[in-house]
């Protein structure tokens, strides 16, 4: 199930207001959803958005894909930033120092220039 943070429209007519979702990406739009993370009135505008933070934080880490508007309303209030520093030392601890690839990339390089050269010396 591929979960999604979306927004679903509420409200009347020519007077939007939405709710933030965990959704299901199959479900419809504004049909059913998961869990309520918050609401935006743009009215408002996106800096008065309410966002249970430890919510969204919640489904960010068990890997719910933000849609692009939830994505910059959730990067103005910095939860993508938290999300980030929690994930960042455990990638620290897992991971191994590796070999460095420098010598094999210089390889790559030389050898089309070496072509070129026996092409110009005929």
């Amino acid at each position: 199930m591929a979960v999604k943070i979306r927004l679903t429209r509420i409200g009347r007519h020519k007077d939007p207001f939405f709710r933030i979702v965990a959704a299901d990406s199959r479900y419809a739009r504004d049909g059913r959803y998961i869990e309520q993370i918050g609401y935006l009135d743009p009215a408002k505008g996106v800096e008065n958005a309410v966002i249970d933070e430890e919510l969204a934080l919640k489904w960010l880490a068990q890997g719910a894909t933000p849609s692009d508007t939830v994505r910059a309303i959730f990067n103005r209030k910095g939860l993508l930033a938290k999300n980030a520093a929690k994930k960042a030392p455990a990638k620290k601890a897992s991971k191994a120092p590796k070999a460095e690839k420098a010598p094999k990339a210089e390889k790559a390089e030389k050898k089309p220039a070496a072509k070129k050269a026996a092409k110009k010396a005929e």
